[in-house]
């Protein structure tokens, strides 16, 4: 869809019809930036996991009785970053796996992965002035003991 010829305020309605229609489809739960919401379907839909309530912190998804807290970054031209959002109380033991993923700019899955909680704690670095812990899901976390590589997965799943 070509848009450069849309006002402002007509991108702006289109993005707000946009979101109504994620919500709708049940791809995303709020209308906050999509990313994580797409994470969480993505995984849940590759391993029939069941999503938790919203208001369940720490842990987004539970697998035969394995929580998972499931993370996502879009990497764009402008933003190259690969840090997934916070971890909160990391070292309380709330999650036994964190699952993550990379998307695209047009949010197709570069990379994906889980992650046992021992990994995570080891990987991730402390911000004093969020209390939370920062993660960053660089290329060598694939290569971490007990990391299983799950972009294949993700990849196969249809919205």
């Amino acid at each position: 869809m070509e848009t450069s010829h849309l006002t402002a305020r007509e991108l702006l309605a289109l993005h707000a019809q946009i979101a109504d229609q994620l919500i709708a489809r049940g791809v995303t739960r709020s209308y906050n930036n999509p990313t994580g919401d797409l994470a969480e379907l993505l995984f849940c839909k590759a391993f029939g996991w069941t999503r938790a309530d919203k208001s369940k912190s720490h842990v987004d998804a539970i697998g035969d009785g394995i929580r998972y807290q499931i993370k996502g970054r879009r990497i764009t031209r402008v933003n190259k970053s690969r840090q997934l959002g916070v971890l909160r109380e990391l070292d309380g033991g709330h999650f036994d796996f964190l699952a993550g993923v990379l998307f695209t700019e047009d949010y197709g899955i570069q990379r994906a992965a889980i992650i046992p909680r021992e990994v995570a704690m080891s990987l991730a670095r402390f911000v004093k002035r969020t209390n939370s812990h920062r993660f960053l899901l660089q290329d060598s976390v694939w290569d971490a003991s007990g990391v299983r590589d799950v972009t294949a997965e993700l990849s196969a799943v249809s919205l």
